[in-house]
């Protein structure tokens, strides 16, 4: 079964780390990576840009709302996610739990809820 875990943390964290930090924290993004892909549990990856980048798009009584940022404040940011296959959610959250993020920020593990492809929609 197919999850996706979603990476969080306080944005301003990253930015007020050293270069040694950061430059360490993206080695240890880079060896969990790395360990998920060898295991065959990594499907898709990738890292976010920051919240400032983010457009949120509403569509109320048929007019569409575009506003800057993020859909909500929050004191941590989605910052990235990594798509894995596991055997089940016990297996999904011992892969979350090694994740760099768990120890800075959280991972929220949310099953994916595959949609049928077009064709057998038509069978």
């Amino acid at each position: 079964m197919k999850y996706l875990l979603l990476v969080y943390a306080a944005e301003a964290g990253f930015m007020n780390m050293t270069p040694e930090q950061q430059a360490a924290g993206a080695e240890a993004y880079n060896r969990f990576t790395q360990d998920i892909k060898e295991s065959g549990k990594w499907v898709g990856s990738n890292r976010l840009k920051p919240v400032a980048s983010a457009t949120t798009v509403r569509v109320r009584d048929g007019k569409r709302v575009v506003t800057d940022g993020p859909f909500v404040e929050t004191k941590e940011q989605l910052g990235g996610y990594y798509l894995i296959d596991a055997k089940d959610l016990d297996e999904a959250i011992a892969i979350a739990s090694r994740c760099p993020g768990a120890h800075h920020g959280s991972i929220e593990v949310r099953p994916i809820w595959e949609m049928a492809a077009p064709q057998a929609m038509r069978a």
